[in-house]
C-alpha cells in the first residue's frame, strides 16, 4: 500500500490527492497516448528543514521533450517552477518519488494527438528501496523491446510500459526478480524500467542510445561519474552471452538508483563487485549533497 503525498497539481490547480480524478473517458486512458517523468526528493541529512531533489532541470527538460512526441508545448520551466512548489506544500518527511504527467485528456474515442486537449498533473508518494539494494535475480524475457521507427523511445511515453509490465510479471511468476529484454536485433537493450550496465576487466559497458533504450538520467550519471574516477566507459551494442561471463552487472535508474544483479538465468555471477560498490557510495553522496563538483545536479528546497 503507498502513502501518497496529501496535495496534488491537477487541472491548473494544487488539491488534496483523494479530489485529483479524470473520466473513464479519457482519452489517455483508451490509447496510452501520456507521457511520464518520475525524480525523487530525500531529506537534506545535513540540513534540517531541506529537501533534495537530484538533476531537477534535466528531469524537466525530458518531459517537455516527452510532451513534445504528443504535439503538446510544455515548457522545462514551467514544469519547473511547478514541481518546486508541489514540494513546498507537501512539506515530505520522508524519502518520496514524484510522478509528472502529460496526457490527452480530451473525452473521446478517436485515435490522434491533433484537435485534442492536453494536460499536466503531479503527484507523489513516499518511496524507500524500489529493489533489493543487495541485489537481484533476472531472466532473459519472452517480450522484445520495441522499435524508434514504431514508438518514440526517446520519449517516456506511457503505452511504451504494457511490453515493460509484460515482461516484470513474466519474471516474477517464473521465480525472478527482473526481466532483461532484447531489441528485435537480439542485442540486449535494458530491464523492465532501467537501464543495464556490466563491467568486463575494468571496464564499463553499456547498450548504445541505437540499442532502442531509454536514455535515462541515471544512465547518463553513472556514465560521467565513471569518468571522472577514471574508469572507461564503452557505449556500444552487447550480445547476451556477454552478461553470463561479466565480472559484474548493474541495473539504474531513478527508483532503483543502482541494484547489483546476482544472478542471471541459472548463471551466478560473482559476489565481489568493487565498481558497482564504487559508483554506489558516490551516487549516494552526490544525491546528498555532499560533493562539491556535482552541486549543480542537486536542487534544495527549503519547506520552513
Amino acid at each position: 500500500m503507498y502513502n501518497f503525498l496529501a496535495i496534488a497539481y491537477f487541472q491548473n490547480q494544487f488539491l488534496p490527492f483523494a479530489e485529483a480524478k479524470i473520466s473513464i473517458a479519457t482519452h489517455a486512458l483508451h490509447y496510452g497516448t501520456g507521457a511520464f517523468g518520475g525524480l525523487r526528493g530525500i531529506l537534506d541529512p545535513q540540513e534540517a528543514k531541506q529537501i533534495l531533489l537530484f538533476r531537477l532541470d534535466r528531469h524537466c527538460q525530458r518531459l517537455s521533450d516527452s510532451a513534445k512526441f504528443l504535439h503538446y508545448n510544455l515548457p522545462a520551466e514551467k514544469i519547473e517552477e511547478i514541481i518546486i512548489e508541489f514540494v513546498k506544500r507537501n512539506k515530505p518527511t520522508k524519502s518520496f518519488y514524484i510522478r509528472p504527467f502529460v496526457y490527452t485528456s480530451d473525452l473521446g474515442i478517436l485515435p490522434r494527438l491533433h484537435n485534442i486537449e492536453k494536460d499536466f498533473f503531479v503527484y507523489g508518494l513516499e518511496l524507500g528501496d524500489y529493489l533489493s539494494p543487495e541485489g537481484v535475480s533476472c531472466r532473459f524475457s519472452s517480450w522484445y523491446r520495441q522499435e524508434d521507427r514504431s514508438l518514440p523511445l526517446r520519449g517516456k511515453i506511457s503505452a511504451a510500459y504494457i511490453t515493460s509490465s509484460l515482461a516484470k510479471t513474466e519474471a516474477v511468476e517464473s521465480g525472478f526478480d527482473e526481466a532483461i529484454l532484447m531489441n528485435s536485433q537480439g542485442k540486449v537493450s535494458e530491464a523492465s524500467g532501467m537501464n543495464i550496465f556490466i563491467v568486463r576487466n575494468g571496464q564499463i559497458f553499456t547498450p548504445a542510445s541505437d540499442q532502442d533504450i531509454l536514455e535515462g538520467i541515471t544512465r547518463d550519471t553513472i556514465l560521467t561519474i565513471a569518468k571522472d574516477l577514471g574508469i572507461k566507459t564503452v557505449e556500444r551494442s552487447i550480445d547476451k552471452s556477454e552478461l553470463l561471463i561479466a565480472d559484474e552487472v548493474f541495473l539504474s535508474g531513478t527508483a532503483a538508483k543502482i541494484v547489483p544483479v546476482t544472478r542471471i538465468e541459472s548463471y551466478k555471477l560473482p559476489e565481489n563487485r568493487p565498481i558497482t560498490e564504487k559508483l554506489t557510495e558516490k551516487l549516494i553522496a552526490i544525491t546528498e549533497n555532499r560533493e562539491s563538483n556535482y552541486r549543480d545536479w542537486v536542487y534544495p528546497i527549503s519547506i520552513i
